[in-house]
């Protein structure tokens, strides 16, 4: 069950209670679908309970009481919690879930692509092969919008439409590149980021703690990896650690994990097939903490906005990385096995956890490679 089909089960529960006589509204055209908000619980929430409070002349927690026992009978939902004034937060059942989340991922990036953001291709992400990418110093990104029938690269949610967030940063290079880094990530949430230089002595909003060093004889992508997968109260290390081809740099694992993905999906298309939502056993190995770090991306991107800290975006794609290395053996059929659909279920969730890996990059300024 994706969210677009979760918005219409929301809207036929409101249909059932105004049917019945316990609601006495106008069925919206539309409910809003979103992963749970602080203090929220399960799988999705919606305020529809909000919505519908005025007209129907009952509190919003009333309501929402009405369109529980509604929502709970739908086949997929495990169970349905109110929280807050009214927000009703559902619980899929874990193989739904999976199959929802995959699917929400998959389908974002194709419209995603099709709509020109930069959602994890490859080279999508905007001018990544300069440690500063250049925008313009009182320039600023718009936020996304996406159709009604056309989804949001997975992540991308409305927080902070129609907000300007302003980013008065020092000249140094590495609040430089944490500000352009910033400017990807909120217009995620919809908002728009504003970035204005300020002499010594003003006021400033964002001031990480400069690199002691000159980055650039990194090369691009290792000399961005250095400055923002440090918290900005952290020195960053300017050292050749960020261009070893080994486990024990966190950006070839995040790299190579995306390029894994790849090359599962080129063997696999040798095999005879290819990647489709299914359920994936919590037993697999790998596969459960692997869910659940690419269920958090959203929640990470939304704080990373908040906060002003695009190191929460590299640290989550360094646990993504690895819960996918951990997972990715299980993929392919070994031996005389013939690819079955469990085959196809792990497989799309690698591609998942590919393009999450390549978007999150993509938003660092940072290269995905289908080859390493």
């Amino acid at each position: 069950m994706t969210p677009v089909e979760l918005s219409r089960t929301v809207l036929r529960a409101v249909r059932c209670a105004v049917d019945e006589g316990e609601l006495s509204v106008a069925v919206p055209v539309r409910a809003v679908v979103t992963p749970p908000g602080p203090g929220g619980c399960g799988d999705y929430a919606t305020n529809i309970a909000l919505q519908l409070a005025r007209p129907a002349g009952r509190p919003p927690r009333q309501v929402a009481e009405i369109l529980r026992p509604h929502l709970s009978r739908t086949d997929g939902v495990a169970g349905v919690e109110i929280t807050g004034p009214g927000f009703l937060n559902i619980h899929l059942e874990a193989a739904t879930a999976t199959v929802a989340l995959v699917r929400e991922i998959l389908d974002g990036h194709a419209n995603g692509h099709a709509n020109g953001h930069a959602n994890g291709h490859a080279n999508g992400h905007a001018n990544g092969h300069a440690i500063d990418s250049g925008h313009d110093s009182h320039g600023s990104h718009e936020g996304h919008s996406s159709h009604e029938s056309q989804r949001a690269p997975y992540g991308h949610t409305p927080t902070l439409t129609g907000q300007v967030v302003p980013l008065r940063i020092p000249y140094d290079i590495r609040a430089e590149v944490v500000a352009d880094s910033l400017v990807r990530i909120v217009a995620t949430q919809g908002g728009r980021a504003e970035v204005d230089h300020v002499r010594a002595g003003e006021a400033v909003t964002l001031r990480p703690v400069p690199a002691p060093e000159d980055p650039a004889p990194l090369g691009a992508d290792a000399a961005r990896w250095a400055l923002l997968h440090p918290a900005a109260h952290d020195r960053p290390r300017i050292t050749a650690d960020h261009l070893a081809q080994r486990e024990s740099n966190p950006l070839f694992r995040v790299r190579y994990a995306h390029a894994r993905a790849r090359a599962l999906t080129r063997c696999a298309a040798r095999l005879g097939f290819h990647g489709e939502p299914g359920d994936v056993p919590g037993d697999v190995p790998g596969a459960e903490v692997l869910v659940r770090e690419l269920a958090g991306y959203p929640h990470v991107l939304s704080a990373a906005a908040a906060q002003h800290a695009p190191d929460r975006l590299a640290r989550h794609l360094v646990a993504t990385a690895d819960a996918f290395l951990a997972f990715q053996p299980t993929v392919l059929p070994l031996g005389d096995e013939k690819p079955s659909a469990a085959h196809r279920a792990r497989l799309a969730l690698a591609e998942a956890a590919g393009t999450v890996l390549a978007g999150g990059l993509s938003l660092l300024g940072i290269s995905a490679p289908d080859y390493l």
